[in-house]
């Protein structure tokens, strides 16, 4: 298995390529901001051919470079219906005044090619099954992806903006619900084995064992009680 990630872009934002193993079919994660470089560059380094770009949410520093990957490579862009219209309308999904200030002269759309998310789903791309849980709270169309274990590597989640390594995602942008955060992090978060690995949208890798332990948020969360909101929270 091989799993490529970087960080990208004036948020930092991690973008993965996940394949079977170096120069076989890709799947592409989160291609957000100024990312298609890093993943022309990663493509090469590992010689791997995409197939599909899946996106754990539509947030511009998620997907401000799904148009040039997607067509530089012929291939479609998946991502929960509920969050479609953030690809071409990223000012209505972070508010107008905070779109103006991180739109700059960014020009976003659709791909050619848009295929839509749904809940427990499982795709089986590149030689890989993706298992789809959908997982709302930082946005309505938030989504994370499971991967199996296997002989070589642990069950992985990549969590979106849903769990980081020592906080949650934020919830005050428009779609935003710290009710629903708070259960989809019980749902799709509590149930997973303590050696799934997280690799999240932003920040360092962690596992389910380690935040069960140490995250503020999912700590409460088992406890079955709310969460502490005076921690600090990331993503866009």
């Amino acid at each position: 298995m091989l799993i490529a990630g970087f960080p990208a872009g004036a948020w930092g934002t991690n973008c993965y390529l996940v394949a079977p193993a170096a120069g076989e079919e890709c799947v592409i994660i989160d291609p957000g901001h100024e990312a298609a470089r890093g993943v022309e560059e990663t493509i090469a380094k590992h010689r791997l051919k995409p197939v599909a770009v899946v996106l754990t949410h539509g947030h511009l520093d998620h997907v401000a470079s799904v148009v040039p990957v997607c067509g530089a490579h012929g291939v479609p862009a998946w991502i929960h219906p509920e969050d479609r219209y953030m690809m071409s309308d990223p000012e209505k999904a972070l508010g107008m005044s905070i779109g103006q200030q991180l739109m700059g002269g960014l020009t976003v759309g659709e791909p050619d090619d848009v295929r839509e998310l749904t809940d427990g789903s499982a795709l089986s791309l590149a030689g890989l099954e993706l298992t789809v849980s959908h997982a709302p709270g930082h946005t309505k169309g938030s989504v994370t992806f499971r991967l199996p274990e296997t002989a070589e590597i642990p069950p992985v989640l990549f969590s979106g903006d849903l769990l980081f390594a020592g906080s949650i995602g934020r919830t005050d942008l428009p779609g935003g619900s710290h009710a629903e955060i708070l259960e989809s992090l019980a749902r799709v978060c509590l149930p997973l084995d303590d050696s799934t690995v997280v690799l999240s949208g932003h920040g360092p890798q962690t596992t389910i064992g380690r935040e069960r332990a140490t995250n503020p948020y999912l700590r409460e969360v088992a406890r079955g009680l709310g969460a502490d909101t005076t921690a600090p929270r990331r993503g866009l």
